[in-house]
């Protein structure tokens, strides 16, 4: 009787990659019509957080419904550089990127799309490289969410706070980023070491708890807070990764 159940919502788990896709495709037009109206930026960060987390979701509930499958893996591959790639790629040229240009006589060179090329080119790379070989311990890269994700949330900090902050700052994060999903740095996947270490009720609860806390900041502080805090913990997580790094190169020189 399970096994039926299980085998008649074997669906559910492609629905989310494609609720995934779908909702990277519409942040890409609306950042696209956001020219007069900053809002719209906003709504297409919200949608591509949203759509982060469809991305979590279909797999863990692939796993609990025994509904892993080629296609799906394909599929999920099609959504995330949808979602995580062609959405903030083109988020981040209308935000920072659309009036830098550089002019050489009578001829204009649009160095701001040239920029924003760069992160669907790496999630692209990235995602072809994961599906031909990829560890179950550990990723090799940025994860394309978390890169993603890091360009989502620079609209909500800055838009929503009314910050000044110099450009080059944040180009520089969106340019290391994308290197970073290139690159052959190891990341932990956070999700099998919990589930290595921890019974899956108390790792449900530990998420209940971090959703708690995150909204009980978006309560108090609003959503530039939350943002703020969820941003600080991405970099964090790409931090742990570039220095376990470099203690390994110091490692192997020693020898």
């Amino acid at each position: 009787m399970i096994n039926t159940l299980k085998n008649s919502l074997k669906w559910i788990p492609n629905l989310f990659t494609l609720g995934n896709l779908w909702l990277g495709f519409y942040a890409t037009l609306l950042v696209l019509q956001s020219h007069n109206n900053p809002n719209l930026i906003k709504i297409s960060s919200l949608l591509i957080i949203l759509a982060s987390l469809l991305d979590g979701l279909d797999g863990f509930i692939a796993r609990m419904l025994n509904a892993t499958s080629e296609i799906g893996a394909q599929l999920d591959s099609l959504a995330d550089l949808t979602t995580f790639g062609i959405a903030p790629g083109a988020l981040f040229y209308m935000l920072i990127l659309h009036d830098l240009a550089w002019t050489i006589g009578n001829i204009t060179l649009p160095i701001g799309i040239i920029l924003a090329g760069l992160y669907p080119a790496a999630v692209a790379f990235r995602l072809a490289r994961f599906n031909v070989s990829h560890s179950e311990d550990s990723f090799d890269g940025l994860p394309s969410p978390i890169g993603g994700l890091i360009v989502a949330l620079m609209p909500l900090i800055l838009l929503e706070a009314h910050l000044t902050a110099p450009k080059i700052l944040f180009i520089i994060i969106y340019i290391f980023s994308a290197y970073l999903m290139v690159s052959t740095i190891r990341y932990s996947k956070i999700q099998v070491s919990l589930f290595r270490r921890f019974s899956k009720i108390r790792v449900i609860l530990l998420l209940v708890f971090i959703v708690l806390i995150l909204l009980s900041i978006y309560l108090k502080f609003g959503l530039e807070a939350t943002a703020t805090a969820i941003f600080i913990l991405l970099l964090l997580y790409i931090v742990s990764g570039i220095i376990a790094f470099i203690i390994h190169l110091i490692q192997v020189f020693r020898l």
